[in-house]
């Protein structure tokens, strides 16, 4: 017997979003997938080395093309999931070679995004979180300042290796970010890295340095949302989301 049935639009008929993540990401998905609830988020992982360095990072150029390609041609905004590996290779390389597969999507990656949440909420003097070793921070503060931001206070965690990245604990993440902002007047507290679990401290970062904080999780899914021209307010915690 054939059954009868008619079409809604499917999962994605509300909104289409790639999203490319790191093999060694073990946070991204779960935080993000809350925010898009109610819209369709697919995911393509693209192979890394455990280890972050600017040498790794610029590894992963290779492999972007190939690993948008796996996206589904519906996505119309794609976001590359890797703070650092944007620094490194560079959010315009990043752009082009992700159109190659998808060449009417918009493309963002959580450096772009945070310079966008930084313009749209006033932000001039973030502090700034990592856990990156040295040289890769240094990279990362040298675009920021590119983009027209003054780094108030610093401070990074130093790990080298991804995985222990995400088993860093959230109120470890909290006690830093209260760090930073202590050092030097802020407008708002930045803690990067896709890998670095946030999301369930954010209101408590704020409500405990005055400002607001934004994670690369946070300013990626914003973004992407904002690109889209979806409203954002209320589908995640902090003051980017309620603006």
């Amino acid at each position: 017997m054939t059954l009868d049935h008619e079409s809604d639009g499917g999962a994605f008929a509300a909104g289409a979003f790639g999203l490319i993540v790191l093999r060694t990401d073990l946070t991204m998905e779960p935080e993000l997938a809350p925010i898009f609830a109610g819209l369709g988020l697919y995911h393509a992982r693209i192979p890394n080395a455990p280890d972050i360095t600017p040498a790794t990072l610029a590894a992963m150029a290779e492999a972007l093309p190939g690993t948008a390609a796996l996206l589904p041609p519906e996505v119309g905004v794609v976001g590359y999931g890797c703070t650092s590996g944007a620094t490194v290779i560079g959010p315009e390389r990043v752009a082009a070679l992700v159109r190659g597969a998808h060449p009417q999507a918009q493309v963002t990656d959580p450096l772009s995004a945070v310079i966008a949440a930084c313009a749209h909420l006033g932000v001039r003097r973030p502090g700034f979180v990592t856990p990156y070793v040295a040289e890769v921070s240094a990279a990362m503060r040298a675009r920021l300042e590119e983009a027209g931001l003054t780094i108030a206070g610093f401070g990074s965690f130093e790990e080298g290796e991804d995985r222990a990245v995400a088993a860093i604990a959230e109120r470890s993440t909290l006690a830093a970010i209260r760090a930073v902002a202590e050092m030097a007047p802020c407008d708002a507290v930045f803690v990067s890295c896709t890998n670095l679990r946030g999301l369930g401290i954010v209101e408590a970062a704020e409500s405990a340095t005055g400002v607001p904080v934004l994670t690369s999780n946070l300013a990626l899914a914003w973004h992407m949302l904002t690109l889209a021209g979806l409203p954002t307010a209320g589908r995640a915690p902090g003051r980017l989301f309620a603006s």
